[in-house]
């Protein structure tokens, strides 16, 4: 019937790097709110809670860095895309101007076989 899992190589590879950032963000005091939040402007793969505010956080990963890092390919019109969509959830709940608002980046990369996640806080600017 339904899958629980992606059925890609890619989706299962997104999902488990998701997996491990969504961890390492709850140990650091996140509240997860919502995760794969879809509209018709985008996604946004989390959106947590901390003392500050809501966190709007894009997960990206790169296996070669050699064209350039995860965090780099969060080009201007990927956070215009991650904005628009954070607007939207916040207007859907009642939220819009409300509380304070961040986009984070976690960047993960393997190299050698080991992972290394990188948390980027304020990445960019709405």
């Amino acid at each position: 019937m339904f899958k629980n899992t992606p059925g890609s190589p890619s989706q299962q590879k997104g999902l488990y790097f998701e997996n491990l950032a969504l961890n390492y963000l709850k140990k650091q005091g996140l509240i997860l709110l919502q995760r794969n939040y879809h509209c018709r402007f985008g996604e946004i793969d989390l959106v947590m809670q901390d003392a500050t505010g809501i966190v709007f956080i894009e997960i990206r990963f790169r296996g070669n860095i050699d064209y350039g890092s995860a965090f780099d390919s969060v080009n201007r019109y990927k956070q215009e895309k991650i904005i628009r969509t954070a607007r939207l959830y916040l207007l859907q709940h009642g939220l819009y101007e409300q509380v304070p608002t961040r986009f984070d980046v976690v960047s993960a990369t393997k190299q050698n076989g080991k992972t290394s996640l990188h948390w980027i806080r304020n990445a960019f600017q709405a």
